[in-house]
């Protein structure tokens, strides 16, 4: 499917353009407006939107706000936007070394960049000025979805990680499910690390970290894992979360459901306390996560942390800490923590004369 541009307009842009190649693909690159190119733009997200070279993630509002601020304290952007071109009606013409494009609304996906011209977009509805600032695009025409996925990969890689596993999700096919399933867990476990808003921040410990630093070994997050990773019979495909960004959702809010309930008692910080930072435990939750609360999200179609607490259900006074568990072995440990949650899983259902028969 092809995009169609739903104005019509005769305002058009002139100016040089150097012609490079990716490949066998010719891309044109040259300076424009930045509220020209707000207008040119859109985003094609894979996974919703059913068209050639939709390869985006969906938008973090946190990166756009920081965007938006770093734009109004005076500074603009000296790498590249990259568009491609999809609109039928409307195309970009070509004379010497110049290029003309039609100024028209939604005419170009983006492939990279789609954060900064978030970000520019209220920058400019806040200070209408930032709009004549003269920005880089290079421009391609009418890419295939594996071609926008090619190129996307290759700027991604390049200039910052990249989740390996993310081929995946662009293409639809892996060459080696296990080795698609590690990689998908590692993925994970990297951002879920990383990210200061996840629960898990600075808790998974990195071959080569430095001493002290995460509880949860990368090997015990990545075990725990990867079989409910692989594609067609895995959990997660199995109950259609097969996507990066919402596996990274469900995973992030069932362990912000068990923060929630830790953090308020003072216990989740706490390596000696917190039973879910140790490997037991935590492969113990993972358990119940991929093996009960899974479906009964999916069966309320919500995997927000709100509907997870509501099953986890918690008594906030009577917590089972580390100290309860120490000396057990690990496979009884882990049992506790799976039939602690599972337990008051089965307090959220409803009573026997709340059933329909």
């Amino acid at each position: 499917m092809v995009k169609k541009s739903v104005a019509r307009t005769t305002q058009t842009y002139t100016t040089p353009f150097l012609e490079t190649h990716f490949g066998s693909t010719p891309a044109y690159t040259f300076a424009i407006k930045a509220r020209d190119l707000i207008t040119l733009h859109y985003v094609a997200v894979r996974g919703r939107d059913d068209e050639e070279g939709a390869v985006q993630r969906p938008l973090n509002a946190r990166r756009i706000n920081g965007i938006r601020t770093y734009i109004l304290d005076g500074n603009t952007f000296f790498n590249s936007f990259i568009l491609n071109w999809t609109d039928q009606n409307f195309a970009p013409s070509f004379s010497g070394n110049k290029i003309t494009l039609p100024i028209v609304k939604s005419a170009a996906q983006v492939i990279d960049g789609q954060h900064r011209l978030a970000g520019l977009s209220q920058a400019i509805d806040t200070r209408d000025s930032v709009g004549d600032q003269e920005l880089l695009v290079t421009l391609c025409v009418g890419l295939t979805t594996s071609n926008a996925a090619k190129i996307f990969l290759n700027i991604n890689t390049e200039q910052k990680p990249v989740p390996k596993s993310l081929i995946y999700d662009l293409f639809g096919e892996v060459v080696d499910d296990e080795a698609h399933a590690v990689n998908r867990s590692t993925d994970l476990a990297r951002e879920l690390n990383d990210d200061p808003d996840s629960p898990l921040y600075n808790q998974i410990k990195f071959p080569g970290a430095p001493r002290g630093q995460g509880s949860i070994e990368l090997s015990t997050f990545v075990s725990a894992f990867k079989d409910h990773f692989k594609p067609d019979t895995g959990t997660f495909y199995t109950y259609k979360i097969r996507d990066y960004e919402r596996q990274k959702a469900a995973i992030n809010n069932f362990f912000q459901s068990l923060y929630d309930f830790y953090d308020n008692s003072g216990l989740w910080n706490s390596s000696n306390k917190n039973p879910f930072l140790k490997a037991a435990g935590f492969n113990g939750a993972v358990d119940f996560f991929v093996e009960v609360l899974i479906k009964h999200c999916a069966e309320k179609r919500s995997f927000s942390t709100s509907t997870m607490k509501q099953f986890i259900g918690l008594d906030q006074s009577g917590l089972v800490t580390w100290d309860e568990l120490r000396g057990k072995d690990g496979k009884t440990a882990r049992k506790a923590i799976r039939t602690l949650l599972e337990s008051n899983s089965l307090n959220a259902l409803p009573d026997h004369d709340e059933y329909e028969f």
